[in-house]
């Protein structure tokens, strides 16, 4: 059967989104569903039975990954593996992770509904804790797969609550028994929205992702002496969160002096974070981002020499650490040379461009060739509940996403069987 004939449904899959995104929503018009949380399980209930319907094998890994495969033509081939994630940001969107999965589904939707045979099998996934807003850090689940980190690791993470990601697991029924890396694939496509607002401002349609740029988290615990407000001149006072906005004026100088990079704090708990008393302990977090590895030394280096420097003469404490080190990565050159090709076949003008934000592909690459697919999102706003793209680009990421795998299935073709 032609290729040219495997055509995506725009409405279909936008059906899709709009009806996982009452798994969690909010009022604002986003979605909530952290990772593990009672919504994330339905949407997994929901992500299952719908693979099921088309004929799909589907199990879970020992950390909640989701494996669902379409079996192909030839035994002897690894799947070719399509997905991201489902969980959301606290105030997250409709898209960011679940086009992704949603639109690799619609591919498969659209191989079932025209009888095609694959030569591989074609695998979808949904990678567990891809935001890190509830357990950090973020990927930590394909950070598992990719032997980042170990299982033990991952169950032992804990949200702000105490609550452990192995209890959470376990408690919505996604600890499953398949040991992590059992679920072998040799190739990943990851559909995204952009998250930036490059592809908008250029007028592109589709984005050939050729890397993501390395990532450093860090925490940071500022140290006073809780006062009362009234009664506490201000010359005496050891104020841990005079020291700590101090610190985060000078994390976001590291980010200005190192363009492209970004340095942001945004997570921050004030205690005891009463009206009336000299605050005399802070938390925060730090995100460091660039291209370039040395240059992320440089902005480290920086960051970390503030520190003391804001601290000096408030007779402050602090400690910080670095929780998190997600270095460059440089997605397959073969399965970008798909991406384009794909595009190319359905007539969408491209950019080549590099992720600002992190993706399971990034830690996915370091075990199996892997690539990403752009499609803009309105003003390039993300992790916001306002989160906006349409349905023409929804569906033109999706088929790009086709094409792409039907492309790197069709070299599969090409290459002879092994002789039993």
């Amino acid at each position: 059967m032609p290729t040219q004939n495997l055509i995506i449904d725009p409405q279909k899959l936008w059906d899709a989104i709009m009806e996982t995104a009452k798994f969690g929503a909010t009022p604002k018009g986003g979605i909530k569903r952290l990772t593990l949380s009672d919504d994330d399980k339905r949407v997994r209930d929901w992500f299952k039975a719908a693979c099921e319907a088309l004929g799909c094998t589907v199990s879970v890994d020992a950390v909640g990954n989701m494996f669902a495969v379409r079996p192909g033509k030839r035994a002897d081939l690894l799947p070719i593996a399509l997905g991201s994630h489902l969980d959301t940001q606290p105030t997250g969107g409709k898209f960011d992770g679940v086009l992704g999965v949603l639109g690799a589904l619609e591919a498969l939707r659209t191989l079932e509904a025209t009888g095609y045979e694959t030569n591989a099998p074609i695998m979808l996934v949904n990678w567990t804790n891809e935001e890190g807003s509830r357990f950090a850090p973020a990927m930590l689940c394909s950070g598992v797969y990719a032997g980042v980190f170990t299982p033990d690791y991952a169950y032992a993470r804990t949200d702000r609550d105490g609550k452990t990601l192995g209890e959470e697991l376990a408690r919505i029924g996604y600890r499953g028994s398949a040991p992590v890396g059992s679920h072998q694939f040799q190739a990943l496509f990851e559909l995204h929205i952009e998250q930036g607002p490059i592809l908008e401002a250029e007028a592109k349609e589709i984005g050939v992702v050729t890397g993501v740029q390395g990532m450093r988290w860090y925490e940071v615990t500022v140290s006073g002496q809780e006062a009362h407000t009234g009664a506490t001149p201000m010359k005496l006072r050891k104020n841990a969160l005079l020291g700590a906005a101090r610190m985060i004026q000078a994390i976001d100088k590291v980010g200005m002096d190192y363009l492209p990079g970004v340095a942001s704090v945004g997570l921050i708990e004030n205690r005891p974070n009463s009206r009336n008393v000299v605050p005399g302990e802070v938390f925060f977090t730090v995100d460091l981002r660039h291209p370039d590895e040395a240059i992320l030394d440089r902005m480290e280096a920086a960051f970390r020499k503030a520190l003391p420097d804001c601290a000096a003469g408030q007779d402050l404490g602090f400690e910080e650490k670095r929780i998190w080190n997600s270095p460059a990565v440089a997605f397959n050159t073969d399965l970008i040379a798909c991406v384009r090709r794909g595009a190319e076949k359905a007539g969408y003008s491209t950019r080549h461009m590099a992720s600002g934000a992190g993706h399971d592909a990034a830690y996915i690459a370091r075990v199996a060739p892997t690539t990403m697919i752009f499609v803009p999102c309105l003003g390039g706003l993300s992790h916001n509940e306002t989160e906006s793209t349409t349905l023409d680009e929804c569906g033109r990421g999706a088929q790009v996403l086709l094409n792409a795998v039907l492309e790197y299935d069709r070299q599969l073709g090409d290459r002879p069987q092994p002789i039993c």
